[in-house]
């Protein structure tokens, strides 16, 4: 299993980074997409990707989870976009009352850390975008800092675990972890 995590900040080219990896590697990909069509803006976000990638990789739409292993058989690599979108998913579902609750950030990097020890089964590529929390200011809101602090932190788990890391700037690489392709 390789492990490879894309990070950078929003509409840096990161997704787009991650999937030259993926079509380099194999042709067996599986794109795993957590995003979720709540308007008219996100719907052209997500047409905008679907041109992008080939028709010929299968596709699992998923909001509230990573996949799974008899998701992944059959395919030589998995991207999944994204990790911060995934965890925003599982946020904004908590009620306004119970924002920071420690049970459910507990839950989100317990799924985090699950997920890690299944893909470390995996015998092909496994390349995860995400969000880097860390490039902007601090959020305005209780619900933004929570994100921010949850995604910083599955941020973190994943990057430990990874063989290579590579931040995505204005569209530009740099590999900041792992042997140089």
């Amino acid at each position: 299993m390789s492990l490879i995590l894309v990070t950078g900040g929003v509409r840096s080219g990161k997704s787009a980074f991650a999937e030259r990896i993926a079509r380099e590697t194999s042709d067996s990909v599986l794109y795993v997409a957590t995003g979720v069509c709540t308007d008219s803006e996100m719907e052209q976000r997500i047409e905008y990707h679907q041109k992008r990638r080939p028709v010929s990789w299968g596709l699992l739409e998923s909001s509230d989870s990573l996949g799974s292993a008899e998701v992944y058989d059959g395919f030589d690599v998995i991207l999944i976009d994204c990790l911060s979108t995934w965890i925003s998913n599982a946020l904004l579902t908590v009620p306004e009352d119970s924002i920071r609750d420690s049970g459910v950030t507990k839950r989100i990097l317990n799924d985090t850390a699950d997920w890690i020890s299944l893909i470390q089964t995996f015998a092909g590529t496994v390349i995860l975008v995400s969000t880097e929390a860390g490039l902007g200011g601090v959020a305005m809101s209780r619900l933004g800092r929570w994100f921010q602090d949850v995604l910083g932190e599955a941020n973190q788990q994943i990057a430990r675990a990874a063989d290579e890391v590579y931040a995505v700037i204005s569209g530009i690489p740099w590999q900041i972890k792992g042997e140089k392709r």
